[in-house]
């Protein structure tokens, strides 16, 4: 499921019932375009509409993509200016959410493994839970 910024107010609705497939998802990967300078805003209105779908709790990991085109924005903190470093991020997103991130470039193909690696391990242990006699995957 994509999101549309700026979408006009009479597709709203119908955009959201095409979101009621994510009540149906085992596992949600929010992608971010981490280069976006106003991201963290995306990543922020997308929480927003699982809140209101009553799915902001369900499993999710969240693939910050482009991180080979990422360019700090100065920030303010306190009187002076900052630019967070991607490690920063990285330390600062990981210490206030519990969800898991993984940091990749798709188009280089850094951090793809380890994407894959933590998907396969959600989907692992969800199928585990369910069929706990069927060791077909692992």
């Amino acid at each position: 499921v994509g999101f549309i910024r700026k979408l006009p107010h009479h597709l709203v609705e119908c955009f959201k019932s095409t979101l009621d497939e994510v009540r149906e998802a085992d596992i949600l990967v929010h992608v971010v375009d981490i280069s976006h300078p106003n991201f963290e805003d995306q990543v922020r209105a997308v929480n927003e509409t699982l809140k209101e779908l009553g799915v902001i709790d369900k499993e999710t990991i969240t693939v910050f993509n482009k991180i080979d085109a990422y360019q700090p924005v100065p920030t303010h903190e306190g009187e002076e200016m900052h630019q967070p470093t991607l490690d920063e991020y990285k330390q600062s997103w990981m210490g206030r959410n519990s969800s898991p991130a993984v940091f990749i470039s798709a188009s280089t193909r850094e951090n793809i493994e380890e994407f894959r690696e933590l998907l396969y391990e959600k989907v692992k242990a969800i199928h585990t839970e369910r069929y706990p006699y069927d060791h077909l995957l692992y």
